[in-house]
């Protein structure tokens, strides 16, 4: 038999042959067919051939040059099986490749596990095997924040059903439309669709757009940032209650030396006493601020 360049022994027959007792027959069988592009297999044909290679699997020692040969071109031959499977997952915002070698590793598996002797078509094991690898990766790497996985499986039925209510009233469904639909209190959409937003992030640095070709900007510009002047608000506002507790010789010397900025030197002159006496006091006044402020930490 011959298909894109494979070749392979029209005359090989199959090396497990199960008996009526659901045994495999053991006897020296025919060497495997040499497929040379096992990925250029027709379907069909894949099929066959994999029953094939999948009872010579069962019947020889893991790591022998046979074995080697029938799981790889196993692998080769139905990765066609993992295109088919990986096109439900198109437009989810990951790069093809990425899904394929997954679905890929999902395949490995179902080789590595299948049982000849259940008579189970391979492809009733492998394709649950590759769509389960699929989920799972979507599940656990593709998002940018880690939520709970009932939120993770409430973003796929949201989606689903915004499509189908957007079809249906020609307009974009509302919280409580959704929440009717999916039979969910309010607040569980509500929830749902934040955790929509954890799916994936955005660069800050791609350019904003003010109609079809002139840049704005960086949505950077966009990310708010501390502001110093903040703090000290808020300094102030918890200093009030301890400033009133304070004398009035004490206030006018805070005033003095942080509102009107003056020196040591020419707040003594406004007091007529010493520099010295002057620092004295105000580390005494700012040492009762400081305590009356811890306390209420």
């Amino acid at each position: 038999m011959t298909s894109n360049g494979t070749t392979t022994t029209a005359t090989a027959r199959t090396s497990a042959k199960s008996t009526s007792t659901g045994s495999v027959d053991t006897t020296p069988a025919e060497p495997l067919p040499l497929i040379e592009e096992p990925q250029c297999v027709d379907p069909a044909d894949a099929r066959n051939l994999s029953r094939l290679f999948l009872e010579r699997l069962a019947i020889t020692e893991a790591g022998a040059a046979e074995y080697r040969y029938a799981r790889n071109t196993l692998i080769e031959m139905n990765l066609s099986l993992v295109r088919y499977v990986a096109r439900r997952f198109k437009n989810r915002g990951v790069s093809v490749e990425d899904v394929l070698q997954v679905g890929a590793v999902g395949l490995i598996k179902a080789i590595d596990r299948y049982d000849v002797y259940r008579h189970v078509e391979f492809t009733t094991l492998a394709v649950p095997y590759i769509q389960g690898e699929i989920k799972r990766h979507f599940r656990d790497q593709t998002w940018a924040v880690h939520v709970p996985r009932r939120l993770q499986e409430l973003r796929t039925d949201l989606a689903r059903t915004r499509e189908r209510l957007a079809v249906e009233g020609n307009h974009e469904p509302s919280t409580t439309e959704l929440a009717t639909r999916l039979g969910l209190a309010e607040e569980e959409v509500l929830e749902g669709l934040v955790a929509c937003n954890c799916y994936d992030a955005d660069s800050i640095d791609r350019p904003l757009q003010a109609g079809e070709s002139k840049q704005v900007g960086l949505v950077a510009d966009l990310v708010g940032e501390d502001d110093p002047a903040l703090g000290l608000v808020e300094h102030v506002q918890a200093l009030k209650p301890h400033l009133v507790q304070l004398d009035a010789r004490e206030r006018e010397l805070l005033r003095l030396r942080f509102g009107a900025d003056m020196t040591q030197a020419e707040i003594g002159e406004e007091f007529g006493v010493s520099q010295m006496q002057i620092s004295r006091l105000l580390n005494r006044t700012c040492n009762k601020l400081r305590e009356g402020l811890l306390v209420e930490e």
